[in-house]
């Protein structure tokens, strides 16, 4: 048997690390060590590279671990890492080559993101964006605890709207995106008003996830209001690549 991974856990836009802390807590249960990053939701590119640095640093076999926009910096940032084993996309953006995470959402019907966020602009250019704090429970968190959900309004992280409009790079020797070739593990919430539950559908068939599992009721905030099933789904990856 192959040495155990680590998993590297990255949320996405109007999130931040603590909320992987149920699902770390279930894998260190588990035996599992997890990192949680501070994904910089500033660009793909650099947000991919930051990923990258963090993953050389562990000198182990990794899975990585996205969550909404962060299924596009894992995309990225494994494209040619030999280091990373597996990936498992949790409510997340599983984009081919030039797609971006604003792409893929609308690519089907649904979605009521647009008319929740709020603009702020930047002194050095360009605009970051935020969920309206009185839309995010209903938005971002309607099934989590409405006290927990109010708290995750207002520590949300802004994402630039640059971050969001990225198209994927590839690796230009594989010449294709990561999940063509490495074991994809998803799961997702059929009541998620970020990304459409059809849309994760059809991203998880055509990457030909190993594990496609649907959770009837769930919403956006999967690793808050769902750690019991983002942990099953991370350990069945770690059980496939160990």
């Amino acid at each position: 048997m192959s040495e155990k991974p680590v998993v590297v856990l990255v949320h996405g836009a109007f999130a931040e690390s603590a909320g992987w802390n149920g699902v770390v807590q279930r894998l260190a249960a588990a035996g599992v060590t997890a990192l949680a990053v501070a994904n910089p939701l500033r660009s793909l590119s650099g947000d991919a590279a930051y990923v990258r640095d963090v993953v050389a640093s562990l000198g182990r076999p990794v899975i990585l671990v996205g969550h909404s926009y962060g299924g596009q910096v894992i995309t990225q940032a494994a494209a040619g890492v030999e280091a990373v084993k597996a990936l498992v996309y949790v409510a997340a953006f599983t984009p081919d080559a030039g797609e971006s995470a604003l792409q893929l959402s609308g690519k089907f019907e649904g979605s009521t993101l647009g008319g929740a966020v709020v603009p702020r602009t930047l002194t050095g250019g360009g605009v970051e964006l935020s969920i309206e704090a009185e839309k995010f429970p209903q938005q971002f968190a309607a099934d989590v605890d409405p006290d927990t959900a109010a708290l995750m309004a207002v520590t949300q992280r802004p994402v630039t709207e640059a971050a969001l409009t990225e198209g994927l790079t590839v690796d230009p020797v594989e010449g294709a995106p990561v999940w063509r070739t490495l074991p994809g593990f998803f799961v997702w919430g059929d009541a998620d008003r970020n990304i459409p539950a059809e849309a994760m559908r059809w991203m998880a068939d055509r990457a030909g996830g190993r594990v496609q599992r649907e959770i009837p009721g769930a919403g956006h905030a999967l690793p808050v209001s769902q750690p019991d099933a983002v942990a099953e789904t991370v350990l069945a990856a770690v059980a496939a690549v160990s």
